[in-house]
């Protein structure tokens, strides 16, 4: 059977045969992914890029909610059209990657996108 990492290097190998390979050691962070040893595997985190997405939105002194998800109807007077629908769309693109982590953010994020084309202030 052998060992994961005797699996790794066969793996390695083959790819060698084809492709130029370079070893650059154990990855820390990559695309935004930070990469933290834990015991028995990896954990995968967005914290950095998450504290990034709050820093563009100005929401870094906000306080967490437990659902980031209205449940509310809006109202007319809070069907007002957003100020920035370019921010929006970025800020709504940039959160997306994060389902890649934090897959229980996938139905807020969703709610999201569907109001990319005319985002407004409603919750």
């Amino acid at each position: 059977m052998g060992s994961d990492s005797d699996r790794v290097a066969e793996l390695v190998t083959k790819l060698a045969m084809e492709f130029k390979v370079r070893d650059m050691g154990v990855s820390s962070f990559f695309l935004s992914i930070e990469t933290v040893p834990v015991s028995g595997g990896m954990l995968l985190s967005q914290q950095h890029y998450m504290k990034d997405i709050l820093k563009q939105a100005d929401m870094v002194d906000c306080k967490p909610v437990a659902t980031p998800v209205s449940s509310a109807k809006g109202t007319d007077e809070s069907m007002a059209p957003y100020a920035d629908p370019t921010q929006y769309r970025s800020l709504t693109s940039a959160l997306q990657y994060l389902t890649v982590t934090r897959p229980d953010l996938s139905y807020a994020i969703n709610r999201l996108c569907q109001y990319m084309h005319a985002p407004t202030t409603a919750d």
